[in-house]
């Protein structure tokens, strides 16, 4: 699909449409086969376990806020202004420990079947089942670990 010009207006995805994916607001702002954006709102203590993408790159710039991350086994967080870079095949995860709701524009390259899963989990309540669908999608999960940075240190 091309890319067509317009502008996303604040506040509003592509179509009207936002996602519910396991308590965090995914709204989509721009979509073609080589990349797809949407803007995140993880509400305080959600966060996205320990997955990999197969087939994409993905990029975090935050909003406002700070987001824990777990990028390529270390730990690191990533505030306002700041980008974060996952390569495709590189296990990567994000918490929300910040006490207060967080927003970033995310986006990758390419699309890949990206939209189709979020369609698919939007509204599933059981993680166990987003992880299984997902790798339908060739996005693939590892088991939880700690949400907090602090936890390697303690061998959490």
């Amino acid at each position: 699909m091309p890319e067509i010009p317009d502008i996303t207006r604040a506040q509003a995805g592509l179509d009207g449409v936002s996602w519910n994916i396991l308590g965090q607001v995914y709204v989509p702002k721009q979509i073609t086969d080589e990349s797809f954006a949407w803007h995140a709102t993880f509400p305080e203590e959600t966060f996205v376990p320990p997955h990999v993408h197969a087939d994409q790159d993905e990029y975090i710039f935050v909003l406002d806020g700070r987001i824990d991350l777990l990028l390529d086994g270390r730990r690191s967080s990533a505030g306002t202004g700041d980008l974060v870079r996952m390569p495709r095949g590189i296990p990567h995860a994000f918490f929300n420990n910040s006490g207060k709701a967080v927003t970033a524009l995310f986006w990758a390259a390419p699309t890949g079947r990206l939209v189709e899963l979020y369609q698919r989990i939007h509204n599933m309540s059981s993680p166990g089942e987003v992880a299984q669908v997902a790798s339908e999608f060739g996005v693939h999960f590892f088991p939880p670990v700690s949400s907090r940075p602090d936890a390697a240190a303690s061998g959490a």
